[in-house]
């Protein structure tokens, strides 16, 4: 017997969006004095101002989560439950980046939290395009954003080592 197309995919869309920004929300609760946080910390002269780093994460949250939705549509692709369990790992350690670099200005561990982001996307990223390549490229913005930002976290730590240990 074939696997079942789930039912009511419009409720399952609503939520992987759901999932995707519930840990944008739990990130924004330690961001809450970011940008005073941010404005104050030494930066490279690439630094984007922080009133570039809402949006881009809107967007990038509503790809996410669009993305595990067309992962979650495709029952019976092997290795669809790896995939989507990738991606629920790696929304934790995007949201506890913001406690551990805002709240607890723990640079350092920003950084390693952020890589092993970085390694867990690149994961997601493969495992999604095996399941449905479309799902795959919509998380390649993702990917250069956490890249972006992973060279950022290193630069802005390595120039505020008082602030950020």
């Amino acid at each position: 017997m074939a696997p079942k197309t789930p039912s009511h995919p419009w409720l399952g869309l609503a939520g992987w969006w759901l999932l995707s920004f519930a840990a944008a929300a739990l990130g924004a609760l330690a961001s809450i004095q970011a940008a005073a946080f941010y404005g104050q910390l030494a930066q490279p002269s690439w630094a984007p101002p922080s009133s570039v780093f809402g949006p881009v994460w809107t967007v990038l949250y509503a790809l996410m989560g669009f993305a595990a939705w067309l992962v979650w549509r495709a029952p019976g692709q092997p290795g669809r439950r790896k995939a989507l369990t990738l991606f629920v790992v790696q929304l934790v350690l995007n949201a506890l980046w913001s406690w551990l670099f805002f709240a607890w200005h723990l640079g350092g561990w920003a950084f390693a939290d952020i890589v092993a982001l970085w390694l867990l996307l690149v994961a997601t990223l493969v495992a999604f395009w095996r399941v449905r390549a479309i799902a795959g490229a919509l998380l390649l913005p993702y990917l250069a954003w956490v890249s972006f930002a992973t060279a950022l976290n290193w630069a802005v730590w390595r120039l505020n080592p008082s602030v950020l240990g």
